[in-house]
């Protein structure tokens, strides 16, 4: 064998070991037993074959648990912070403070600005997103930071249809004044178009199979004459089909989201069987490196949701059986995801799951907590006074009408919501910038 032969098979070799999994996990911490972040990271790195996480907001916490692990990290800005980073100056400061001071550390790789910002955002979040991803671009090129990603997740509420998969559109709207400027900017700067496809919200028990990875009939696309094994490749093709109708098929796509939940308030669909052949069977699928009948051989970059159970997510039960793992680490079920093939010592069985109280006690208020950005605050009041709150009060001439003070008039505003809608937890969220507390915020003539 010559020398340069030599180079070439020690070259290959080295690329074929060194393949990129892509599975990775969705960090969140709505709950009040999980280990520290630190414990967190270092478990993921000796034990799991997950080489990037995904959280739900930029904590500083976290970012620092995860330095110098090599595994990396993908933050999200909060839904409010949209309008303030549409602004060069607020977008560098959002950089500075955010990101900065942990990069390059922590592996940063992707900033998603909102979530699933079509499906709950309000039309003034909608309008700002491309802006707001664009300028956030700048500001970290601007900063020195020319390796970090700017994009954003969307639930497949973006569909407009999906089957078959060759015909899948976008939803008139949206395609043309959000999406296709949106594809057009990720195009620009090399980055995936992500969606978060959960085939378990389209179950239907005449075909658990084709959802699960398991053996059943297929579905036929006439259009292209492929047939379709399983629903998670028949949506991504349905995605890809819409990116390539507006001509951005050449656009990578990451998922930002997919799971099964274990456990659930009686329906059929949740079972640990259920959970442990999804996720198993996708982890299995992707690793294999397949693609989809419309993608072959194309990898997906891919964040299971979600790593923890999390005991205090608001909702049906399932909202809280959605992890791989409980928080002493044990599998909730063997989902591949263990290095080296790692098993549990002895069979698991679900644990119950001590149900949260669907709403607080009488005696509750929403406020605003206290980090929450005027931008976001502003964002609260619009979208509430939006939704047929009576906002009466808080304009000019109302009992509760506060000039100059931001913070007293989304305080009225978040909890004028919180309150007609029925004083649920998740009703005081505001993407993450709610709180519920038990002392009245009333003031001199307003009452709250």
């Amino acid at each position: 064998m010559t020398t340069k032969t030599t180079l070439l098979f020690l070259f290959l070799l080295h690329v074929s070991v060194t393949v990129v999994n892509s599975i990775g996990v969705n960090y969140g911490t709505l709950a009040d037993n999980l280990p520290p972040p630190a414990t967190v990271a270092n478990f993921l790195k000796t034990n799991t074959i997950v080489d990037r996480v995904k959280i739900f907001d930029v904590s500083p916490q976290i970012l620092q648990a995860f330095a110098n692990t090599g595994i990396s990290v993908t933050v999200t800005a909060p839904n409010g912070d949209i309008a303030a980073l549409g602004n060069i100056n607020s977008a560098r400061q959002w950089v500075q403070q955010k990101i900065k001071p942990f990069y390059p550390a922590t592996k940063i790789n992707y900033i998603l600005v909102g979530s699933e910002v079509l499906h709950w955002g309000d039309g003034n979040m909608i309008r700002g997103l491309v802006p707001a991803m664009r300028t956030l671009h700048s500001a970290l090129v601007a900063e020195g930071i020319n390796d970090i990603k700017v994009t954003t997740a969307h639930s497949l509420i973006i569909m407009r249809q999906s089957l078959p998969p060759s015909a899948g559109k976008f939803r008139p709207g949206f395609a043309k004044h959000v999406i296709a400027p949106m594809l057009k900017f990720l195009r620009e700067t090399r980055t995936p178009f992500m969606v978060n496809p959960y085939p378990y919200f389209g179950y239907n028990p005449k075909n658990v199979n084709f959802a699960l990875f398991r053996p059943n009939r297929g579905l036929f696309d006439r259009n292209t004459r492929l047939t379709y094994t399983n629903q998670f490749d028949a949506l991504m093709d349905a995605v890809y089909s819409a990116m390539k109708g507006l001509g951005f098929g050449d656009v990578d796509i990451a998922v930002g989201e997919t799971g099964w939940p274990s456990v659930c308030d009686g329906w059929d669909a949740c079972s640990v069987a259920n959970a442990q052949s999804y996720n198993g069977e996708l982890i299995r699928h992707l690793e294999a490196g397949r693609g989809t009948p419309l993608m072959p051989n194309r990898r997906f970059e891919t964040f299971l949701f979600a790593l923890f159970n999390e005991n205090q997510k608001p909702g049906p039960i399932a909202e809280r059986n959605w992890g791989l793992f409980r928080p002493d680490f044990s599998p909730v079920y063997d989902s591949g995801i263990l290095r080296n093939a790692q098993r549990p010592v002895a069979p698991v069985q679900p644990r119950p799951v001590t149900p949260v109280q669907p709403r607080p006690a009488i005696g509750s208020w929403c406020v605003p907590k206290p980090d929450a950005s005027n931008a976001a605050l502003q964002a609260n009041i619009n979208y509430v006074c939006s939704q047929k709150v009576d906002c009466r009060p808080i304009q000019p001439g109302g009992v509760c009408f506060a000039a100059n003070n931001l913070r007293a008039l989304a305080t009225y505003a978040m909890n004028a919501y919180y309150q007609a809608m029925g004083r649920h937890p998740f009703n005081c969220d505001f993407s993450n910038s709610g709180v519920i507390v038990s002392t009245n915020p009333s003031h001199d003539n307003c009452r709250i």
